[in-house]
Parts: C-alpha cells; sequence; structure tokens
C-alpha cells in the first residue's frame, strides 16, 4: 500500500508563484507514474500533470506553459511549479500515484488564487 502527503497549498495573488510538494511512502512499485489532479468546487476532477518514472510528462491545455511537473524518484516525491496563476487554478489539488492496476490518492490541498 501506498501513502502520498502533500504540502505546499495555500492563497496567492493572480499571477503569483506556489510550489506543492507530495510525498510517497510504501509499496513503491518501481514503475509507476506520479501526477496531480484538482477538483474545484461542483466539478469533476481533471488531470493537471503527470510524471512518469522515466520522465516523461503530460500537461492539461489550461497549465501548459505556466506549471512544470518534476519527481525526485530517490525520495520518491513528486513537484508542481505553479506560476502565472490565476483565479480559475482555484481547486483542491491531489497527488496521484499510479502503479498500472490501482490509484493512489492524497488528501489534497487547497490552492485559492485571488483576482
Amino acid at each position: 500500500q501506498v501513502q502520498l502527503v502533500e504540502s505546499g497549498g495555500g492563497l496567492v495573488q493572480a499571477g503569483g508563484s506556489l510550489r506543492l510538494s507530495c510525498l510517497a511512502s510504501g509499496s513503491i512499485f518501481s514503475v509507476n507514474t506520479m501526477g496531480w489532479h484538482r477538483q474545484a468546487p461542483g466539478k469533476q476532477r481533471d488531470v493537471v500533470a503527470t510524471i512518469t518514472m522515466r520522465g516523461t510528462t503530460y500537461y492539461a491545455d489550461s497549465v501548459k506553459g505556466r506549471f512544470a511537473i518534476s519527481r525526485d524518484s530517490a525520495k520518491n516525491t513528486v513537484y508542481l511549479q505553479m506560476n502565472s496563476l490565476k483565479p480559475e487554478d482555484t481547486a483542491v489539488y491531489y497527488c496521484s500515484y499510479w502503479n498500472g492496476f490501482a490509484f493512489t490518492w492524497g488528501q489534497g490541498t487547497q490552492v485559492t488564487v485571488s483576482s
């Protein structure tokens, strides 16, 4: 079983930056994909960015050029650097872990961007 703990959320003004971190622990597969999803009030949870063990990344169109995902495999940690934040980026951000069989989710961290 894998546990995920996120940190780094908060309140920021539009145009500002935040960096989210997610530490994975437990039975981590050698091949996995980690990522970030977000869910705004009244909306479904959507993928923001993912990164494989080889470093292949995926970004939602809405964050391309503004967000950057990275991982430190030695520390079992994935990061999301968020720049040029917009009010529409306001959501609860969830870290995810996919081992090819099932998702594991973190508890979520709130990101609020004021206009």
